[in-house]
């Protein structure tokens, strides 16, 4: 059966009927702050004592927005006969926000986790230069991070926790072998 002339138009004007009598429901943004995911994208915030200045985060990086600038110092021996240390100190860590595409490949790629996402989305500036975040601003962004959540109690241990149980119990065991062993030898004499 060929369709009525004029029913489309009818079906759409029904749709526009029905929206017109609903009440628009309009978001007061800077009054009330909307409800976010709890580990949303906003900003990167940078914990500076994590940072060891491997560069794996300005390396990988596709926009290469991230700068950073450091430089060696020697540390002395920590005990006598010892050889001094060199560390990398970290002098400069820059993020430019008008070129980030906010991709996390950087907070990914931190073995050391220095980087982190931030909920916090209004950080708008008159001048785009002052989109260059250095390290002081990206630090006071830390102060936003939400807690990670917590692990699912039916998961499995992660093999980083599994490890280091089973090289204590080691620990433990050798241990009590050894007073054993002692306890007999003084037993002994």
């Amino acid at each position: 059966m060929p369709p009525i002339p004029g029913s489309g138009l009818a079906k759409g004007l029904a749709v526009t009927l029905r929206t017109m009598t609903k009440k628009s429901v309009t978001a007061q943004y800077p009054d009330v702050q909307p409800e976010l995911p709890p580990r949303s994208r906003g900003v990167i915030g940078l914990f500076e004592e994590n940072c060891t200045v491997c560069m794996l985060c300005a390396r990988e990086c596709p926009d290469w927005c991230i700068y950073i600038d450091s430089h060696k110092e020697t540390v002395p021996a920590a005990a006598p006969g010892g050889r001094e240390r060199s560390r990398n100190v970290l002098d400069r860590f820059a993020i430019d926000f008008s070129l980030c595409m906010y991709c996390g490949i950087c907070i990914e790629v931190c073995p050391f986790d220095a980087l982190f996402w931030s909920p916090e989305f209004e950080y708008a500036e008159t001048d785009i230069l002052e989109l260059t975040h250095e390290r002081d601003r990206l630090r006071e962004w830390m102060w936003t991070v939400p807690e990670p959540p917590a692990l699912d109690p039916g998961a499995e241990e992660p093999k980083e926790i599994a490890a280091a149980r089973k090289t204590a119990e080691k620990l433990e065991a050798q241990r009590a072998q050894e007073a054993q062993q002692q306890e007999e030898e003084e037993g002994k004499e």
